[in-house]
């Protein structure tokens, strides 16, 4: 089978639309944390010496080692999906925001201090617009590590998703069909990684 046919004959494009949004709310997710997490690092030099051995620690622990624990906790299905994903894409999201911070420039923020602008303005309009490069950056390092976790995320008991559609291809013995789906996950990620380049050339520009 050709990788058109399986593309417009089989169910394989409904396999990449799941896993597609698992990538988003795992990446949802993890913005939810990590900017927040890497605001109030980058702005608190006290929670940065606090919490930083722990992030770095917890970093360095590959997420597919917490597929047991995220199943024993979640059950079977999306839910310790999107866990994994979100603990895979957090870190790169949370230390660039820190880092982002930490580079602004300190005129600017005595400026918005110097118009009496209240924590949410400064945040708003000098903090945010500062970092968005930092958290853009960020956001293609997570979208890069969120591809390589997804696949062998997608095999943990899930009914759909091209993990699935690879360990089903697999067992039906369809190595063609493997074989088309193994090149679509490269062209997908190459695709996603150029959007978040795109993005951040936009912002840039």
């Amino acid at each position: 089978a050709s990788l058109w046919q399986l593309l417009t004959g089989s169910d394989l494009p409904l396999h990449v639309l799941v896993s597609l949004r698992r990538v988003a709310v795992g990446l949802g997710l993890a913005l939810a944390i990590g900017v927040p997490l890497g605001l109030a690092i980058g702005s608190y030099r006290r929670l940065e010496a606090a919490l930083s051995p722990a992030m770095q620690f917890l970093r360095m622990i590959s997420p597919l080692s917490w597929m047991p624990i995220a199943v024993m906790v979640f059950g079977v299905g999306d839910d310790p999906v999107y866990f994994l994903l979100a603990f895979a894409a957090v870190w790169p999201i949370a230390l660039n925001t820190a880092a982002g911070v930490q580079q602004l420039d300190a005129r600017w923020l005595q400026l918005a201090q110097s118009m009496a602008a209240t924590r949410w303005e400064t945040l708003r309009h000098v903090i945010l617009p500062g970092v968005l490069g930092h958290i853009l950056t960020g956001v293609r390092l997570a979208i890069g590590i969120l591809w390589i976790v997804l696949v062998p995320c997608e095999m943990l008991g899930v009914s759909a998703g091209m993990g699935y559609f690879i360990l089903d291809t697999r067992d039906r013995l369809a190595y063609s069909e493997l074989m088309a789906m193994v090149l679509l996950i490269g062209a997908l990620g190459f695709a996603l990684d150029a959007a978040a380049r795109a993005l951040y050339r936009y912002w840039r520009g």
